[in-house]
């Protein structure tokens, strides 16, 4: 097994702990700091493997870090959500 696959196995283990703290700004700065370290190891991941796994492994890192306000925001403007407020109503 080669070391960017062990790095990635740790990534993943050090982003599934850090999507269960409970405080939000402890989540962000652990976000903050995987998206930091993530970045050299997928292209060191891609290179050494290639593009098939390096996109298999950022589809499965953009899914555990997932991004709540970019959901919540597509999610409150569709029509029949109950986060959508019409003005006029």
């Amino acid at each position: 097994m080669s070391g960017a696959l062990i790095l990635a196995a740790f990534w993943f283990l050090a982003a599934n702990l850090a999507v269960m703290m409970p405080t939000r700004p402890a989540q962000w700065k652990a976000d903050a700091l995987l998206v930091a370290c993530g970045v050299p190891l997928l292209g060191w991941l891609t290179v050494e493997h290639g593009p098939v796994l390096g996109m298999m492994t950022l589809a499965a890192g953009a899914a555990i870090l997932r991004w709540p306000f970019l959901g919540l925001m597509l999610r409150s403007r569709h029509p029949g959500h109950a986060l959508h407020r019409d003005p006029a109503e």
